[in-house]
């Protein structure tokens, strides 16, 4: 008998062709659905990863494998990233639940109940290989680029990596689904990916207006000005905006206008054309570095990832302080917004150095 591993079913079919394939491999697998608790989607609604819908499916699959399973009530958990995902738009951030939620809840909160059932790790259906560096691990993009979830875990601590499996790491996408029908598991081989944020089931500004004060500064009217401070028109909320958004701003123009940037506090957003979204220099905290620590001021040339379907843009990285680090890009990149995550990749190897929160980002490279 293998070790004793906590496999995180979503219901969909990537996560159930992991945990059978550790079954397979002789481990002892015990199935866990992480219930939110807020999840409202109706059936056969395109949906999160959290839904009534999912956590029947996930426990049909525990079934078909024969393997333990438990439903975790999550909904204090899930309370804690709903009130980030808040607060980040409060104050003019884009937040990135989802990569929260994998250190957080996914791989953190799981850890914590593995250890009481005497597990070793836990596994889970994430795209991506783990890979020795030195003496720690890193992550490296998995055999199907366009699968690749790097991204979302880069956030995970050396202690956290090292108790993770990510059995699909070395497969495609469509090979999965055909592993999924092999093993007669046709609820799920065909199910299409979560595209939604789980708790959020219809428009994220609702869940604003329900969580923040109704005087907040970020859901009052306010204007609407351009890059050059003239007023084009009139808002209801400056937190219902989003950096890059075209439609919903509702302002008549020759040419199209995008958010350029909004400030909450003093109830403004700022748009402008599409060429003005691209910035040179962006400005990461709370790092987790998975790659060996650099010197404080030394610069190394990488490649950094601002959003989880995104390309790698080339450029210069540069640690600024403990937990800080500054990355200069070659060219100019669009929609790099304070609030998502930032990793940064080695360019020879294509594996991981360090994630970081985007909290600042400007459009001329500052020395």
């Amino acid at each position: 008998m293998g070790e004793r591993v906590v496999a995180c079913l979503s219901g969909g079919v990537d996560s159930s062709v992991a945990a059978s394939l550790l079954v397979e491999a002789g481990h002892d697998v015990i199935g866990v659905f992480m219930r939110s608790g807020v999840s409202t989607h109706a059936q056969g609604e395109q949906q999160g990863c959290c839904s009534v819908e999912d956590a029947l499916d996930a426990r049909r699959v525990a079934d078909q494998l024969g393997i333990p399973f438990y439903a975790l009530n999550m909904e204090q958990a899930f309370g804690k990233l709903i009130d980030r995902f808040v607060a980040d738009y409060a104050k003019g951030w884009t937040p990135n639940p989802c990569v929260l939620c994998n250190r957080w809840l996914k791989v953190g909160h799981v850890l914590q109940f593995a250890r009481k059932l005497g597990a070793q790790k836990v596994a889970t259906g994430h795209y991506a290989r783990l890979v020795p560096r030195g003496e720690r691990l890193t992550l490296a993009r998995p055999v199907d680029a366009a699968k690749d979830q790097s991204y979302v875990l880069a956030v995970l601590e050396q202690s956290q990596l090292r108790d993770l499996l990510l059995p699909l790491g070395e497969l495609t996408k469509p090979r999965v689904r055909e592993l999924a029908r092999e093993r007669g598991l046709d609820r799920v081989a065909g199910k299409r990916d979560s595209q939604e944020i789980c708790f959020v089931p219809g428009d994220y500004r609702q869940l604003l207006r329900e969580k923040l004060p109704a005087d907040a500064p970020a859901l009052q009217p306010g204007e609407i000005q351009d890059l050059d401070g003239q007023v084009l028109g009139r808002h209801e909320g400056a937190a219902t905006f989003t950096i890059g958004q075209r439609k919903g701003i509702g302002i008549p123009a020759k040419h199209p206008l995008y958010v350029q940037r909004t400030d909450p506090g003093k109830r403004l957003v700022v748009v402008g054309p599409s060429e003005r979204l691209g910035r040179r220099q962006l400005e990461a905290a709370d790092v987790t570095w998975l790659g060996a620590l650099p010197p404080v001021g030394e610069r190394l040339r990488a490649r950094a990832q601002v959003r989880a379907h995104g390309r790698a843009h080339p450029g210069w990285v540069e640690r600024t302080a403990e937990q800080a680090f500054r990355f200069v890009f070659d060219d100019d990149v669009q929609a790099v917004v304070p609030g998502q995550a930032v990793v940064v990749y080695d360019e020879p190897d294509a594996q991981v150095l360090m994630s970081g929160w985007i909290h600042h980002v400007a459009e001329q490279a500052v020395a």
